[in-house]
């Protein structure tokens, strides 16, 4: 098998430079290929600076979806990783990722959170890609952890979540999915979980493919999320799950118990203190906002792409994600 593995980042200079330290020590044979974009602490020239990266895309976006989309486009793998640039693997991480896609479609295992080091390079919140790494974990994320993966069934069909910045899958299954939905700016991996279980393609979870994650430093009290962010947690939530489910009880019942469940912890703030009534509205505002917005939005994407694979936003629609690219490959030829 040979492995490609795709690190998108954003202004993570210095933990970028430890997971791909680790990546040479632990995965030493694969391709490493960074989408980096756009970052304004030196990742550009500390990544041209090293032997073990093969490839540095650098993208104008700052979606974690159109990092990882530039990453795979360029892998030439018969199998490919996908490793948040604040993730460090382990020692027999290549192993499981072996093992895991011999027997299954995709494979993810634990990630440990670990505090974080407040490294001088590094942004003040720990910004990734879309202001908190993936986005996903602020949703509840899979695999974040090591108690298993997360599984739901959803209008009769069973899903397993994954951790989106440690999950590896077969090539053929990155093409079928068309990788991933790039009107997303968080959830795309959950996004992806839904898309493989409607494709019948098995999720695989393994202990011993695991990472470590330095996490970010919360900035307010509600976890360092802006109301903006709030809103665009349910313009995904709703966006994703009216795109593949369409109209359905149950996926109504879902946004509502999101809501309600947010909606009490941030009243349960404002009577403790830890916020203000004026930020709780604002920010029940915005989640209405968004669930609007992403419910019309996702309705469109699910009369655009009738497909399996459900991603009107994918890989192959666009051409123009690069900026620049520095191609190691290349200059070896």
């Amino acid at each position: 098998m040979e492995l490609s593995v795709v690190v998108p980042t954003l202004n993570g200079r210095d933990r970028l430079a430890a997971c791909l330290d680790a990546l040479a020590t632990h995965a030493p044979e694969s391709e490493v290929i960074v989408a980096n974009g756009p970052s304004a602490d030196g990742t550009t020239g500390m990544v041209r600076d090293r032997d073990d990266v093969d490839v540095l895309v650098e993208v104008s976006d700052r979606t974690v979806n159109v990092a990882r989309n530039a990453g795979i486009e360029v892998a030439t793998g018969d199998a490919v990783a996908l490793v948040d640039y604040d993730n460090r693997i382990g020692e027999g991480w290549l192993d499981a990722v072996r093992s895991g896609l011999a027997a299954a479609d995709a494979v993810t295992g634990p990630v440990t959170p670990i505090e974080p080091s407040r490294a001088a390079g590094d942004a003040a919140d720990g910004e990734a890609v879309d202001a908190a790494a993936e986005g996903d974990a602020a949703e509840g994320d899979a695999a974040e952890g090591d108690s298993g993966p997360e599984r739901r069934t959803i209008a009769g069909r069973d899903v397993t979540y994954f951790a989106g910045g440690n999950v590896a899958f077969r090539r053929e299954t990155l093409r079928d999915l068309d990788g991933f939905d790039e009107y997303l700016r968080t959830g795309g991996a959950r996004d992806a979980a839904h898309r493989l279980a409607r494709m019948d393609r098995e999720v695989a979870w393994r202990d011993d493919l695991a990472a470590t994650k330095e996490l970010p430093t919360p900035a307010a009290a509600d976890g360092g999320r802006s109301a903006r962010e709030w809103g665009w947690k349910y313009r995904a939530l709703a966006y994703r799950l009216l795109k593949n489910y369409g109209v359905r009880p149950t996926v109504a019942a879902r946004v509502g118990s999101h809501a309600a469940t947010d909606a009490l912890g941030a009243a349960a703030d404002v009577v403790r203190g830890e916020s203000t009534p004026s930020r709780w509205v604002a920010t029940g505002r915005d989640v209405l906002v968004g669930l609007a917005g992403g419910s019309s939005d996702g309705l469109v994407a699910r009369g655009r792409d009738r497909s399996p694979a459900r991603n009107p936003n994918g890989l192959s629609k666009r051409a123009d994600r690069a900026v620049a690219k520095y191609d190691r490959r290349e200059r070896e030829e």
